[in-house]
């Protein structure tokens, strides 16, 4: 017997989706020079941004941390930088790839009790752990989610002038 998600977890997950669509929104229309173009001295573009929101943010959080994915979790001692997105991969494919680890992570998500200790932590990465649940999880990633859509909207502006939203 599968039960519902609690009212919160949807709360929760209603306000990460909208993050989700604000990413993927703001980068409507671009081609994929466009996504690969930095135009902040840091140097990093569009696609690598998604990629690791993709990769570091929803599958390392979501099945690493919450779920405890022993594969995902062997898998982080590979020294690939998701920020580098090589030429020999379609933009397509890296916009697809967000799209199922978002998919992927709502399966973890609405499984997984709000207040349900996390699996397992990163203390080579952050040391003593800073979140304790899901919950805490779920706020970490609606935030980073939404600093990065913020990060997206800078590019596309400076790209083409293309705004998510105005209120005038």
């Amino acid at each position: 017997m599968t039960t519902s998600p609690s009212p919160e977890i949807q709360t929760l997950l209603s306000v990460l989706h909208e993050q989700r669509r604000h990413v993927l929104g703001i980068l409507d229309g671009l081609d994929a020079d466009a996504l690969r173009q930095p135009v902040l001295p840091s140097g990093w573009d569009c696609l690598g941004l998604v990629q690791h929101l993709a990769l570091d943010v929803e599958q390392f959080w979501f099945h690493a941390v919450v779920r405890g994915d022993e594969d995902v979790i062997e898998s982080l001692s590979n020294d690939d930088d998701a920020w580098q997105v090589g030429p020999e991969v379609p933009a397509a494919e890296v916009l697809d790839r967000y799209r199922t680890q978002t998919s992927l992570a709502d399966t973890v998500i609405n499984a997984t009790p709000v207040d349900a200790p996390l699996a397992w932590w990163p203390h080579h990465l952050f040391g003593e752990p800073h979140l304790h649940t899901h919950r805490d999880v779920l706020l970490h990633v609606i935030t980073e989610t939404a600093c990065h859509a913020g990060h997206l909207d800078a590019a596309r502006e400076l790209l083409d002038g293309r705004r998510w939203l105005v209120l005038t």
